[in-house]
C-alpha cells in the first residue's frame, strides 16, 4: 500500500500529475481541487489510494488527507466507483461535500455529473453518520459503553477488503451474512474482516 508520495512534480494536468520520487515517475489521477492546490508547487507530498484491478493499477492522489479520507469513504458505497468519487471531489471541495452530506442536501449532490437521485440518497444515508461533529471525515466510533456501530464497521471492513482485491458487492453480502449469524456486541472491525475473509462467497 502506497500511503503517500513525496517528490517533484514533473507534469501537472487538470486530471493527473506526474510525480518523480527517487528517479521513479508516478502517474497520479487527481481531482480539480487537488490540481488547484498543487499549482505553482514543485516539491510536494501527495496522499494516495492505490486501486488494483486485473487490467490496471491506478494511483489516486490528494493534496489533503481529508480529501483522501472522503474519497475512500465514497468508494465503499455501491454504485460509486473511483472515477465517480473523483468527479464528486472535482465538482465540490471536500468541505462542501461533507456539508452537503451532513445537511442531507441531495439536490447539491445531484448537480454533480453522473450522480442521480438514488445514488445521492444512498451517499447521504450511508455517510451522514460517519461525518464527525466538527465536519471532518471519519467513521463514527462509540466512546465507551455504547453499542457497536454496524454501518461504520461494515464500511471500514469493505474499505479494507476492496483494497485487497475483493469486489464490494461480494464483501457486502458476506458481511451482511455475518451480522445475521453473530451478535453485534461480539464483533469489531478486525474480527469482521477476518470472518469475511474466511466466509465462503
Amino acid at each position: 500500500m502506497i500511503a503517500y508520495l513525496k517528490g517533484t512534480i514533473t507534469q501537472l494536468e487538470p486530471t493527473f500529475t506526474l510525480v518523480e520520487c527517487n528517479g521513479i515517475g508516478y502517474r497520479v489521477q487527481i481531482s480539480l481541487n487537488t490540481h488547484s492546490k498543487l499549482q505553482g508547487k514543485k516539491e510536494v507530498k501527495i496522499f494516495t489510494h492505490l486501486q488494483v484491478r486485473e487490467d490496471a493499477h491506478t494511483l489516486y492522489g490528494f493534496a489533503e488527507l481529508s480529501e483522501q479520507s472522503l474519497f475512500e469513504q465514497l468508494i465503499t458505497i455501491s454504485g460509486v466507483g473511483a472515477n465517480t468519487a473523483l468527479t464528486m471531489l472535482s465538482g465540490l471541495s471536500a468541505d462542501e461535500l461533507v456539508q452537503a452530506i451532513r445537511m442531507e442536501d441531495v439536490l447539491t449532490l445531484k448537480r454533480i455529473k453522473g450522480i442521480g437521485a438514488k445514488t445521492a440518497a444512498r451517499i447521504v444515508l450511508e455517510l451522514k453518520d460517519k461525518i464527525k461533529v466538527d465536519g471532518s471525515v471519519g467513521l463514527s466510533r462509540d466512546s465507551g459503553g455504547g453499542k457497536p456501530n454496524s454501518a461504520a464497521m461494515k464500511a471500514e471492513a469493505i474499505a479494507a477488503l476492496t483494497q485487497l482485491g475483493f469486489s464490494k458487492a461480494d464483501i457486502s453480502k458476506r458481511i451482511d451474512r455475518i451480522f445475521k449469524e453473530v451478535p453485534l456486541e461480539e464483533l469489531n472491525v478486525e474480527k469482521l474482516i477476518k470472518m469475511a475473509l474466511r466466509n465462503p462467497g
